[in-house]
């Protein structure tokens, strides 16, 4: 797929935590935009540190059946060039990107089943995979477990069980590395969730997508239990956004 420029129109605003924001661009020129899931837009943006231009990718939330809208979602960091521009923005501006790009995204392989891992907003891709998948494939049994800090940073859990209801293949387990007290869900890492959910690999495609130290410790977990293919994208301190 050839990078283009895409102008957009923001379209709507979704503030879904204290610090986690949903935005969805309108495409204008061009009206649609062709990628696969897992993949990422740039934006250019100043370094206010700096005051030079830089690229920043942001993976890209929404599937790939959605051609004329692109929605991403990222978390604010202080400072973060990227979080900076794109919290600034308001509802009915313009933006422009390039796009799309990016080596993580899903393969078409119907005879693996998939384990989708993810930390933060890791979940970007991963959410844009799930969603192509299961408009495509009701017969490839999926599972994502999700790795948040504590309560107040849970987000897409009302959608996530929605989807388990009306998918029989698709299971979801969120997990709260700090969870409060109450809290009756998953608690721990998401590698504790691989110990105890996963037995094989014999028939598994595996995507991983969040911080370096997940990455590392998911990888040797999985290599234990057998090979299998993995694929992987090591996210930005800055909004989550993918390391190219």
């Amino acid at each position: 797929m050839a990078i283009q420029l895409f102008k957009a129109r923001i379209a709507d605003i979704r503030n879904l935590t204290h610090d986690v924001r949903e935005i969805r661009f309108a495409l204008r020129e061009p009206d649609e935009i062709a990628f696969k899931a897992g993949q990422f837009v740039s934006f250019e943006v100043t370094n206010p540190k700096t005051g030079r231009m830089v690229s920043r990718p942001y993976s890209i939330l929404s599937p790939p059946s959605q051609r004329d809208t692109v929605t991403l979602l990222l978390n604010l960091v202080p400072g973060g060039p990227g979080s900076t521009y794109l919290f600034s923005l308001k509802e009915g501006d313009e933006a422009q990107f390039k796009g799309p790009a990016g080596n993580f995204y899903l393969r078409d392989d119907p005879s693996k089943d998939l384990l989708l891992v993810a930390t933060g907003t890791g979940i970007v891709p991963v959410w844009s995979m799930l969603h192509d998948q299961l408009e495509r494939d009701h017969a490839r049994s999926i599972t994502l477990f999700w790795g948040l800090r504590s309560e107040r940073d849970l987000y897409y859990q009302d959608e996530l069980a929605a989807l388990a209801r009306k998918y029989a293949n698709f299971t979801a387990i969120t997990t709260l590395s700090r969870p409060d007290p109450g809290w009756t869900g998953a608690a721990g890492r998401v590698t504790r969730l691989i110990d105890e959910h996963v037995r094989s690999v014999a028939n598994l495609s595996v995507y991983l997508c969040g911080n370096s130290a997940m990455l590392a410790d998911v990888m040797a977990l999985i290599s234990k239990k057998g090979l299998c293919p993995i694929y992987r994208e090591k996210y930005y301190d800055d909004s989550g956004a993918p390391e190219d």
